[in-house]
C-alpha cells in the first residue's frame, strides 16, 4: 500500500538568496535516496519559508522493490581446473557474492562460457529504509554555514525542529539534539505549535496559524495585493523580477502596504531614489501615469495587517533617513572638482600588487589610444574618448558612491555632466562599467564601448600578470565577467580587430612603465574559453566552435563568425566531402620542408595550373570577405583539390618542383586554417 511521505526541517531565518537553491537541492536529493532505495513514488512537491524547507512525496511505496540478479563471474576454464574442482578464483568470486560454490551455474555469452550466480535480495519495508533520510538532510550544501553551541556541525542556520512523517506514523531519527515529530512552527508572531495528523493537512495546517508554505502561492498573493493597490490608486509599478523573488523569501505569510516620503526627494537623480527603496529597504517604486516617480512605495510586511499603521510608519521613518542621507551627499558631492578627485585616486590602492586606481586609469588610457587608431574613430569621437578615458573612476570617491556603491558610473555620468563635461563622456563613464551582469546591457555608445574594452583588457593583463589567473569556480575579481564583456561588446559592434596586433601595441607601450605586463598568450586563451562557454550556450557544437576557435586568426568577431557559419552549413550534403577535401590540403602542408615563392612555369601537368588559378580567385579581397563568403569560396576549392590529388604526387625527387607543390599546398593551408582548424571538425 502507498503512503505519502512528510520531510520538513525547521531553522532559523535564512538568507533569502539560499533559499530556492536549498528547496530544490533537498527536492533532488531525496528524489535520488527514493529511486537508490527502490522506492517508487508518484510525485514530489516542495514547499519553502524563510524558517523551513519541506518536501511531500506521495504515494510511495511501502516497500522495496526485490531484487533478483544475475551476476557474471570469471570464465568456466579459468574457474574449474584440470579435475574439475572449484578453483581459488571461483570460491573467492562466489563468496565476494556472499554465497558459495553451490550456487555456480555456467552460462554462455558471446560463445565463451562464464560462471554466474543469483543474487536475491528481498526489499525491506519503506519505513525501516526511511530513517537514513537523516543523510539527505546533513548532506545539504549551502554557500555560506555556521556552528552553533557546542556543535563541530556546521550548517545553513541552527536547526529548531524537523517533521518526518510516513502516513501518521513519525519516523525515528535525530539530528545534534533534534528529535523527529509531527509538528512544526507557526509564524514567528504567533509563536505557536502545529500538529499534523497526515502528511495531507501540511498547507492547511500552517495556514491556519499564518504561514504560507506555497511559494507560488506566496508570489501570486503578493503581485495580487499590489495590483489591486496600483489599480486603486492608478499606480504603475515596476515588477521587478528580482526583487520580488527576494521578498517571497522573506515573508512567511505576505501583507502589501503603502507608504510616502516628502516630495522634496524627487528632486534627488532617480537612480538614487530606485536604489534606496529597491536595493536598501525592499520597497517598489511607484509611478504615475505618465511614468513619473511619485512620493510613495509598496513595501510587503510578514505577517498579517494587524498594527499596520505602525508598520508603515516605521518604513517610512527609514527610508526617510536613507533618502536624508542621500540628499545631504548629492549636495555636498556637487562641491568637488573633478581634477581633485581624479588626483586623489592615486592614494587609493586598486590592488597591492598591482597598484593605485589612478595608476590603473593611465595604462586604460594608453590602451585606449591603441584602440581608437586600430578602430579608425573620429577626431571628435577621439577628444572626447580620452577626455573620458583621463577622468572615469572619479564618482568612486564621492560621497553618494561610498554610500551606494551600486551607483557608481550612474552618479560619475550625473556629475560629470552637472560640472559641464559633454553628455557623451558622461555617458562613456557610466557605460565603462557595463555589462555588470553575464547578459546585461552592453554600452550604446562608441566611447563608452572603447572605455568598456579597455578597461577590462587592462584589468586582465594586470592581474594575470601578477597570478592572480582564475582557477575552478574562484574568480574574486571577476575576470571571467570581464572577458565575456569584452567578447559581447566586439560582437555587438562587429569590430574586426586582431587580438595578436593588439597585444604586440599594448605590451611595447605599457611595459615602458614600472608596472609590466608579463603575459601575453595566456589572456587570449582565457577569452577564447570565455568564447567556447558563450557558444556552447547558444548551441553550436563542440567540434565546430574548437574548429573557429583552433585556427590562425585572433579576431574575435571572425572567430565567433566562423563557427555560426559552420554551425549553418553543418547538415549540407557536401559538408563532410568540402571538409575532408580542405583537412586533406592541411594535413599534407604540414609536412612541408619548407615554403618557397610558388612558380607557376614549374607546374609540369595542368590540374597544379587549374588549383593556382582557382586560388588566385579564392584570395581576391579575402580580407574584407565575410565568413560566409569565406566558406562559400573553399567549397568552390573542392573540386580543383580532388582532381589535383587524383592527378598530382606532392613528394617528387625533384626538390624544385616538389618544394613548389609544397609551398602551393602551405599557401592554401593557410587561408583555410585562418578560417577554421577543419581537421577538428568530426564528420564521420
Amino acid at each position: 500500500m502507498a503512503k505519502d511521505l512528510l520531510l520538513e526541517i525547521g531553522l532559523e531565518e535564512m538568507p533569502a538568496y539560499v533559499i530556492f537553491f536549498a528547496m530544490e537541492q533537498l527536492k533532488e536529493k531525496t528524489a535520488k535516496f527514493l529511486k537508490e532505495s527502490r522506492l517508487s513514488f508518484k510525485k514530489i512537491e516542495t514547499f519553502s519559508t524563510p524558517r523551513r524547507l519541506a518536501v511531500r512525496v506521495f504515494d510511495v511505496a511501502d516497500k522495496q522493490k526485490d531484487v533478483r540478479e544475475e551476476i557474471k563471474g570469471p570464465k568456466k576454464r579459468i574457474a574449474l581446473d584440470e579435475k574439475q574442482n572449484w578453483t581459488k578464483v571461483a570460491e573467492s568470486f562466489a563468496f565476494s557474492q556472499g554465497l558459495s560454490t553451490d550456487d555456480i551455474f555456467f552460462k554462455e555469452s558471446k560463445g565463451v562460457e562464464y560462471v554466474y550466480v543469483t543474487k536475491f535480495e528481498e526489499g525491506r519495508s519503506a519505513f525501516e529504509v526511511l530513517i537514513d533520510l537523516k543523510d539527505v538532510l546533513t548532506s545539504l550544501t549551502f554557500p555560506v554555514s555556521m556552528r552553533w553551541a557546542d556543535y563541530d556541525f556546521h550548517y545553513l542556520r541552527p536547526i529548531h525542529w524537523i517533521v518526518a512523517m510516513f502516513n501518521e506514523e513519525i519516523i525515528p531519527f535525530s539530528i545534534l539534539d533534534i528529535q523527529t515529530g509531527n509538528f512544526s512552527r507557526s509564524h514567528r508572531l504567533l509563536n505557536k505549535e502545529v500538529t499534523f495528523a497526515h502528511p495531507v493537512e501540511y498547507l492547511t495546517r500552517l495556514a491556519e496559524v499564518d504561514v504560507i508554505a506555497d511559494v507560488s502561492k506566496r508570489k501570486t498573493q503578493i503581485i495580487d495585493q499590489i495590483q489591486m493597490i496600483a489599480h486603486q490608486n492608478k499606480w504603475t509599478i515596476d515588477l521587478d523580477e528580482d526583487l520580488l523573488a527576494e521578498i517571497v523569501n522573506l515573508v512567511e505569510y505576505p501583507t502589501a502596504f503603502v507608504g510616502t516620503f516628502s516630495k522634496k526627494y524627487l528632486a534627488l537623480p532617480e537612480e538614487v531614489l530606485i536604489v534606496s527603496m529597491k536595493k536598501h529597504q525592499r520597497f517598489f517604486c511607484v509611478r504615475d501615469a505618465e511614468g513619473r516617480l511619485s512620493p510613495y512605495f509598496i513595501a510587503v510586511r510578514n505577517g498579517r495587517a494587524d498594527y499596520l499603521k505602525n508598520v508603515i510608519k516605521g518604513n517610512q521613518k527609514v527610508l526617510v533617513a536613507r533618502l536624508e542621507d542621500a540628499k545631504f551627499f548629492w549636495e555636498e558631492d556637487q562641491k568637488l572638482k573633478i581634477s581633485d578627485l581624479v588626483e586623489k585616486l592615486s592614494w587609493v590602492t586598486f590592488h597591492e600588487k598591482i597598484g593605485t586606481l589612478f595608476e590603473h586609469m593611465k595604462r586604460t588610457k594608453v590602451i585606449v589610444e591603441i584602440l581608437a587608431e586600430k578602430l579608425a574613430i573620429s577626431k571628435s569621437e577621439k577628444v572626447d574618448l580620452l577626455r573620458a578615458a583621463g577622468i572615469y573612476k572619479f564618482d568612486l570617491l564621492t560621497n553618494m558612491v561610498g554610500e551606494f556603491s551600486e551607483l557608481q558610473g550612474v552618479m560619475g555620468e550625473k556629475y560629470a555632466v552637472l560640472s559641464g563635461e559633454k553628455e557623451i563622456v558622461g555617458q562613456a563613464i557610466r557605460e565603462h562599467y557595463l555589462p555588470i551582469l553575464a547578459n546585461g546591457t552592453l554600452p550604446e555608445s562608441n566611447i563608452g564601448a572603447i572605455l568598456a574594452i579597455a578597461d577590462k583588457i587592462e584589468t586582465l593583463y594586470s592581474f594575470f600578470s601578477v597570478g592572480f589567473i582564475p582557477s575552478g569556480s574562484n574568480d574574486p575579481y571577476a575576470l571571467r565577467r570581464s572577458a565575456l564583456g569584452i567578447i559581447r561588446i566586439i560582437e555587438k559592434r562587429g569590430w574586426k580587430l586582431s587580438f595578436t596586433d593588439l597585444q604586440v601595441a599594448i605590451l611595447k607601450k605599457v611595459n615602458k612603465g614600472e608596472f609590466s605586463y608579463h603575459v601575453k598568450k595566456k589572456v587570449f586563451d582565457f577569452i577564447k574559453m570565455r568564447m567556447k562557454k558563450l557558444l556552447r550556450q547558444r548551441g553550436i557544437r563542440y567540434d565546430l566552435i574548437k574548429a573557429a576557435l583552433d585556427g590562425y586568426s585572433t579576431d574575435i568577431i571572425t572567430l565567433i563568425n566562423a563557427a555560426y557559419v559552420l554551425q549553418k552549413h553543418v547538415k549540407d550534403k557536401n559538408f563532410k566531402s568540402v571538409i575532408e577535401s580542405l583537412t586533406r590540403v592541411v594535413n599534407l602542408a604540414k609536412k612541408a620542408e619548407k615554403k618557397v615563392e610558388i612558380k607557376p612555369e614549374l607546374f609540369e601537368i595542368n590540374e597544379e595550373k587549374q588549383l593556382y588559378e582557382a586560388f588566385k580567385i579564392v584570395q581576391k579581397n579575402i580580407k574584407e570577405d565575410s565568413s560566409e563568403e569565406i566558406y562559400k569560396k573553399m567549397i568552390s576549392l573542392q573540386e580543383p583539390i580532388n582532381v589535383y590529388f587524383e592527378n598530382t604526387f606532392v613528394n617528387v625527387k625533384d626538390e624544385k618542383i616538389r618544394l613548389n607543390r609544397y609551398s602551393q599546398l602551405v599557401e592554401i593551408a593557410e587561408v583555410i586554417l585562418n578560417f577554421a582548424d577543419v581537421g577538428k571538425i568530426i564528420v564521420k
